[in-house]
């Protein structure tokens, strides 16, 4: 099994280093799914994107209270982390007073906001406006900490098969800096920086709707989010609103989403303005160097 993996994540470096050369995906007679960088007969082109579907809109609402000449807007974060939000009012008529048309709020967690009370000019007329609204996690005025961060995993050594710019996957603004480590399905996964868990993923399956597969997004105290992709369905440990210390468990490695071998994706992201940018980092040593090294226990 080891052997495959490493065949797999292999043929991954080796796409990155091939000018984002096309891998092909085909189940033989026998229903084992294989991959390979040469047309084969009945393989199909596979689309490998690590995008993350994290679902916010049920956490973070805005809410309007009407009547025919208010409105009071006003935003939730039911998150564990902060959030930047926006509203935009266009379309303003009959609106007493001089109103922004752009507002822009970081929204502490699990907290509430008030963003603007609009009020009718003429109280016999109604207001009139047209509201946009998005958010981001994170607080963009963080300042990141240089880290040299542990390896989040305990067993090895593995090694290093896509990093930082791979053109295989490695090139939207989320996962420039990520890396990607060829580790049997089952290895522990660990904390590598204690900070507060915000989002989980326990139920996708090999393959799966989301890219990404089971993932644990950590906050960190400067600010910066760590993200640990394509872990084992239901082997997540850790929970929404759990503050984890450098070392605790929070899954086993896997392959679900959109992988193309067993491996663990991580990247360190950050707010940059109303849009997550994964940011450089360093491990504390070398990938593959060392025999049995390790943040965390068994």
């Amino acid at each position: 099994m080891l052997i495959r993996t490493l065949l797999l994540c292999g043929l991954a470096v080796a796409s990155s280093l091939a000018a984002a050369a096309p891998i092909y995906k085909y189940t033989d007679a026998n229903g084992v799914v294989s991959y390979t960088d040469r047309p084969t007969p009945g393989a199909r082109v596979l689309v490998f994107r690590d995008q993350m579907v994290e679902r916010l809109e049920q956490q973070v609402h805005l809410d309007v209270a009407k009547t025919p000449v208010t409105a009071r807007f006003t935003v939730r974060n039911q998150l564990f982390a902060p959030v930047e939000v926006e509203l935009r009012l266009e379309g303003l008529a009959n609106v007493r007073g001089v109103v922004p048309s752009r507002i822009r709020r970081v929204v502490p967690a699990r907290s509430s906001v008030n963003l603007v009370a609009l009020a009718a000019a003429s109280p016999g007329q109604a207001l009139r406006y047209t509201p946009s609204f998005r958010y981001a996690l994170g607080d963009p005025g963080a300042q990141p900490r240089a880290y040299p961060y542990p390896l989040p995993w305990v067993g090895g050594p593995f090694r290093l098969t896509q990093g930082p710019g791979g053109k295989y996957s490695h090139s939207d603004p989320k996962g420039r800096y990520a890396m990607d480590i060829a580790m049997p399905e089952g290895t522990p996964i660990v904390a590598a920086r204690s900070g507060m868990v915000v989002k989980v993923e326990n139920n996708q399956g090999e393959g799966g709707a989301q890219p990404s597969g089971n993932f644990v997004r950590v906050l960190h105290d400067d600010g910066t989010m760590g993200v640990y992709l394509h872990l084992m369905r239901g082997s997540v440990t850790v929970t929404e609103g759990q503050r984890v210390l450098l070392g605790t468990r929070l899954a086993r490695s896997g392959n679900t989403g959109n992988s193309t071998g067993p491996h663990l994706h991580f990247v360190v992201q950050r707010n940059v303005g109303l849009a997550l940018e994964s940011i450089p980092y360093e491990f504390n040593r070398p990938v593959g160097s060392l025999p049995n090294f390790a943040v965390g226990g068994d």
